[in-house]
């Protein structure tokens, strides 16, 4: 699916201005590969590129971020995941992709939210929840306490 991207080492992709690094690395990744990710992306309303799967992740950033959407109960079916250790090309394509350096890789409607840091900050405050529930990945918190109250 993905094509090896450069056989460069990274020093010497480095030794530019940080926009000049910036846009070399969006130039290797071809259009194929960058078709294919966003492909992925838009396939469901929450994707998480992460290390390892949900039931078993590889890495404490993948399992916290998992933990959190866990917590604000996002079904299974509105989520999708990769896992990026399966694949190398995968790896380093969703990090040029994306312009962000670390997995896990947080998408919600086809936008980039963050990291793991990004990802427990925004939770911390409330916006995911508010996220979440604008583009009905789980249900407003006052239809949620009507569903349960007309139940009883």
């Amino acid at each position: 699916m993905f094509r090896h991207i450069s056989r460069l080492p990274l020093a010497a992709l480095t030794r530019g201005s940080p926009r000049a690094t910036s846009s070399v690395l969006r130039r290797l990744l071809s259009s194929e590969a960058r078709a294919h990710i966003q492909n992925a992306i838009d396939a469901s309303p929450l994707v998480l590129f992460m290390k390892g799967t949900p039931d078993l992740p590889q890495c404490g950033f993948s399992r916290a971020v998992i933990q959190v959407l866990d917590l604000h109960g996002v079904p299974p079916e509105k989520m999708r995941t990769y896992n990026v250790l399966e694949d190398p090309e995968l790896r380093n394509g969703i990090k040029e992709f994306s312009e962000w350096p670390t997995v896990p890789q947080l998408y919600v409607k086809s936008e980039f939210i963050g990291g793991c840091d990004i990802v427990l900050g925004m939770h911390q405050s409330g916006e995911l929840e508010d996220l979440l529930e604008k583009h009905s990945i789980i249900p407003k918190a006052d239809e949620e306490a009507a569903a349960r109250a007309t139940s009883s």
